[in-house]
C-alpha cells in the first residue's frame, strides 16, 4: 500500500478532525501531496495541496480553516480541518503526485458533519 489514509469521522458544525496519510518511502521523486474530497453527488475537487517547496494553497471554501502539513520524520501528511461546516462533508482522498506522470491514491476515509 503507497499510501495510508485515516481520521475521518462524524463531528458536530464547528468541531475538528485531523486527518492523516502515511505515504511509502519507496515513492520517490515526490512532486507535491494533496487531499481531495467528494460530496455526495458533486465532481472530487481539490481542498489542500502542499508541494516539495513547501508551499501551500487552498481551496477558497476552506481558506482559513483548514491546514495542510507533511512530516518527513514519519513520512505522514496531515490535514486538520477546524471550525467544520454540514458543507465538508464528504468522501476525503489523499494523493502523492510524483515524477511528473505518477499518480497515487490513498483509500477514501468519510468525514460527516452535523449541523
Amino acid at each position: 500500500v503507497q499510501l495510508q489514509a485515516s481520521g475521518g469521522g462524524s463531528v458536530q458544525a464547528g468541531g475538528s478532525l485531523r486527518l492523516s496519510c502515511k505515504f511509502s518511502r519507496t515513492i520517490f521523486g515526490i512532486n507535491d501531496m494533496g487531499w481531495y474530497r467528494q460530496a455526495p453527488g458533486k465532481q472530487r475537487e481539490l481542498v489542500a495541496l502542499y508541494t516539495t517547496g513547501g508551499s501551500t494553497d487552498y481551496a477558497q471554501s476552506v481558506k482559513g480553516r483548514f491546514t495542510i502539513s507533511v512530516t518527513y520524520a514519519n513520512n505522514t501528511c496531515y490535514l486538520q480541518m477546524n471550525s467544520l461546516k454540514p458543507e465538508d462533508t464528504g468522501v476525503y482522498y489523499c494523493n502523492v503526485r510524483a515524477k511528473i506522470t505518477l499518480n497515487y491514491w490513498g483509500q477514501r476515509t468519510l468525514v460527516t458533519v452535523s449541523s
